[in-house]
């Protein structure tokens, strides 16, 4: 990897019951900022398919819009934030990310996760088999520039501090609703500076 390279493409990837239309703030800034932003809707975006087909539609859509040397930075919000997870993880993704930013994310689960009986939904569930898998080998991520983004008053994920996770970089970001957080100036902000951190980032923040 150069670590001089100029800014890598950006790649968005929503959380459940979302479309790419929530990256809509978010996308204004960083392409005001000079970044080329990528989105695409998962499909069915309501749990219906396990989180790791979901994941070979953001292996599909990588293969089909960057060459195979072509370094990213990628950003999950929510589920998105796991099913980014598995593909960086467990579909070779680790090769190509370079940075990965997670917001509002149940890396540990999330008690929510209960009211949604279906695969993407079980596999999100506190102490699941899905999870557990993922978290066994979490430091994988120390090998990019990693940061989890989260918010205390999340009614979304709980417990709130599921998003935390002993790799990378941890930033609070004190905003009262699940949604908001990809649109607060706060969270954009960091996400600034994490795609502009030369690489690597370790360590731990809090705003």
């Amino acid at each position: 990897m150069n670590l001089e390279s100029p800014r890598n493409p950006v790649l968005l990837i929503h959380g459940i019951f979302d479309t790419t239309t929530i990256f809509h703030e978010m996308s204004a800034y960083l392409k005001e900022r000079n970044w080329e932003v990528h989105s695409f809707n998962l499909t069915p975006n309501n749990g219906l398919l396990g989180l790791e087909r979901l994941a070979g539609q953001i292996e599909k859509y990588i293969t089909q819009h960057f060459s195979s040397d072509q370094p990213i930075d990628l950003i999950g919000f929510s589920m998105g934030g796991i099913v980014s997870r598995y593909y960086v993880q467990r579909l070779g993704g680790i090769s190509l990310v370079q940075r990965f930013i997670t917001i509002s994310a149940p890396h540990h689960g999330t008690q929510t996760a209960y009211f949604y009986p279906l695969p993407g939904g079980k596999q999100m569930c506190p102490n699941c088999e899905f999870l557990d898998d993922l978290n066994q080998d979490i430091e994988m991520l120390n090998q990019l520039n990693f940061t989890s983004i989260w918010t205390p008053f999340d009614a979304m994920i709980i417990p709130a501090k599921s998003s935390q996770v002993p790799v990378g970089e941890d930033f609070q970001v004190d905003v009262l609703y699940h949604a908001w957080m990809v649109s607060d100036r706060r969270t954009l902000s960091i996400i600034e500076k994490a795609l502009s951190a030369p690489l690597r980032i370790t360590g731990t923040s809090s705003v």
